[in-house]
């Protein structure tokens, strides 16, 4: 991933490929600028990032829209829904909370496309999908934060990435992905004398599991140990088990009332455990997080990347 794809036997502009072309524009696409003034500071200008929101009336999709809302260095251009949710028509800012702000919710974001320079997602998969599509068709940015892709959709978003700058991540927390740094080496570090397990616990309301970033961490943890996930992942335990196998990885998973998010790495080993933990306490550490990506992704050729990119953990 963070590596520009797509290739062109066509030349264009000056003898450079014409995919390179296409990202050439992209990057050097018109800005649009906005001036601020205050009494205690002299006028200056700032580059706008143009941001639809697809899924706008979840959980994330409205803090989202409240921090966009508070940037100034972005604007909300479009604010996207299913064609029968109960908000379509209201404006954005009533729908999250703080007061309107001259955005329409919508099911279809075809009529503000135009207006965007990136699409931030937390949606569903099927649904975010086919933004992907969409984004890619128009050579428009796009930021995911929605989990619970299948292979086949993944190996297809990996395609699509060759058409647009696309950025994917399980968690937009820079906390849980400097924990996902850290746990490889802590794998090899302790060695195979640890019995792992990982434990990840969600509000009641989450329809996936287990969560993105649980899988990520178990991914992480069986490459360490130079396994493949599907072969020694086991997805919680129930009657008469057996003894635990020396290599398998426990994955559990808790929903409940209204966690945000808590993610826990367990070792257990001779005579004593040892726990990674991660605990969000507020949805915007992750609406946060996908602001920081559209920002950043602005300056990045076509390809995939992910928060390990744009922290540059790799």
């Amino acid at each position: 991933m963070g590596k520009a794809q797509g290739a062109g036997m066509e030349y264009g502009r000056a003898g450079v490929p014409a995919a390179e072309q296409c990202q050439w524009l992209w990057t050097q696409r018109p800005a649009c600028t906005v001036t601020a003034a205050s009494s205690q500071c002299q006028r200056r200008e700032a580059t706008l990032v143009r941001v639809i929101v697809t899924g706008a009336t979840g959980k994330m999709g409205r803090r989202v829209i409240d921090l966009v809302h508070a940037d100034p260095e972005v604007e909300l251009v479009g604010a996207i829904t299913h064609r029968t949710h109960a908000a379509l028509g209201r404006d954005a800012g009533a729908v999250a909370g703080i007061g309107p702000i001259g955005v329409v919710v919508e099911h279809d974001c075809t009529r503000t496309l135009s207006q965007a320079d990136v699409i931030i997602d937390f949606s569903v998969p099927d649904a975010a999908l086919a933004y992907i599509r969409l984004a890619a068709a128009h050579a428009k940015a796009m930021v995911v934060g929605t989990t619970g892709f299948t292979a086949a959709q993944h190996t297809e978003i990996r395609h699509l990435s060759q058409h647009m700058p696309c950025f994917m991540a399980p968690n937009m927390s820079v906390g849980v992905n400097v924990m996902l740094h850290v746990l490889g080496q802590l794998v090899t570090l302790l060695g195979p004398g640890y019995d792992i397990e990982i434990l990840e616990a969600h509000h009641r309301t989450k329809v996936d599991a287990p969560s993105g970033t649980a899988l990520r961490m178990a991914a992480v943890v069986a490459e360490a140990r130079g396994n493949v996930l599907d072969d020694v992942a086991v997805y919680g335990r129930r009657g008469m088990i057996g003894r635990r196998s020396d290599t398998e990885i426990g994955i559990q998973v808790v929903r409940a009332g209204e966690i945000v998010g808590e993610h826990t790495v367990l070792f257990g080993g001779p005579g004593e455990r040892l726990e990674l933990v991660h605990r969000s306490q507020s949805r915007d550490t992750f609406a946060s997080g996908a602001l920081r990506a559209a920002k950043w992704m602005m300056q990045q050729p076509w390809g995939l990347y992910s928060m390990e990119d744009l922290l540059r953990l790799t």
